[in-house]
């Protein structure tokens, strides 16, 4: 069991993307947001300074890759349990010289219930994170207050005395507890802060993004068994909650 995901609610993976992959990641950010342009992460939500890409898996097969990887997988398990699937995979990018800084808030507003955590977030730093530049800011252990900041906080975008900055190098991962509080912080600096994130959520929630639906026919075909599950294509369980229920956009880093 890894201590700081489970005291701290949250872990950094220092340089934990190798160098061809982080640059692989890199460039096909960077094209997705030179093709889609200002349409860029409209099909999810967009947010003031910044940029956003939504429904990456669709896009190329290295943010499912991503998603899938076996180390990651298994600290999501240690946040959600045995069973659980890829609720959505985005990115976002803090703006040079933008004031995005978000309030603290837990994703989707969710907490955890009887059957425990139900979400769980990865980060992966396309660039250094750093004090200056949009760095993820979490209040450690309070994905164990049972709390909601924006209802508990009177300023939920104010500082917390407890906070913290989450920074590193480019290709490093943040597998975080999605209960915890944090939310990402302004880029006072001139150049983009980008990043991907893929969520997953537990087997009795709806995805964020109905992957079967959203996913091409030809991208679906190109799934190894174990993607197919983690995406839940083939669970009916999943179709009926995802139907009966609207994707939500609620923040995500």
């Amino acid at each position: 069991m890894n201590q700081s995901l489970e005291s701290e609610g949250f872990v950094l993976l220092p340089g934990f993307m190798p160098e061809a992959l982080l640059e692989r990641v890199r460039r096909r950010v960077d094209e997705l947001y030179a093709e889609e342009g200002d349409q860029a992460g409209t099909e999810f939500r967009l947010e003031p300074g910044t940029r956003r890409l939504a429904n990456l898996g669709a896009k190329d097969p290295v943010f499912v890759e991503l998603a899938a990887n076996a180390t990651i997988l298994t600290l999501v398990r240690q946040v959600l349990g045995e069973r659980f699937k890829v609720s959505s995979m985005n990115a976002r990018s803090a703006n040079p010289q933008s004031n995005s800084h978000q309030p603290l808030h837990v994703d989707q507003g969710l907490l955890p219930d009887e059957r425990g955590n139900s979400v769980c977030n990865v980060v992966w730093m396309l660039d250094d994170f750093t004090a200056e530049n949009g760095a993820l800011r979490v209040v450690p252990g309070t994905h164990k207050s049972g709390l909601n900041p924006v209802v508990a906080l009177a300023d939920p975008a104010a500082a917390h005395p407890d906070e913290v900055l989450v920074t590193g190098q480019a290709g490093s991962a943040v597998v975080m507890n999605a209960h915890l509080w944090h939310g990402g912080t302004a880029n006072r600096t001139n150049a983009h802060r980008r990043a991907v994130h893929s969520f997953y959520c537990r087997w009795d929630k709806p995805q964020q993004q109905y992957q079967k639906r959203l996913l091409p026919q030809a991208v679906i075909a190109r799934l190894t068994p174990e993607q197919r599950t983690l995406l839940a294509i083939d669970d009916p369980l999943n179709d009926e909650l995802s139907t009966a229920s609207p994707n939500m956009s609620g923040f995500l880093r």
